[in-house]
């Protein structure tokens, strides 16, 4: 059987971090997530997105969901 490249998402969070100047540890408090999690969402080593993490990511950072992730299509 082939495999197939579908691409993948990719989050943005590390970028808008710092664009905005907030801490690894003040967004975790406002989004009510463990550091490690978070840091898990920064460094793309989640495997299974889940939508109550990304909605309270998008409300600490005050941006949308297409600000926070993005589809990079597979090299042709």
């Amino acid at each position: 059987m082939e495999v197939l490249d579908y691409g993948y998402i990719r989050i943005k969070l590390n970028e808008i971090i710092q664009q905005q100047g907030i801490s690894k540890n003040r967004l975790a408090h406002r989004a009510e997530m463990q550091r490690t999690q978070l840091n898990q969402y920064c460094n793309n080593q989640v495997t299974r997105l889940d939508t109550a993490v990304l909605s309270r990511l998008c409300y600490a950072l005050g941006c949308k969901l297409d600000d926070l992730i993005e589809y990079i299509p597979p090299e042709q």
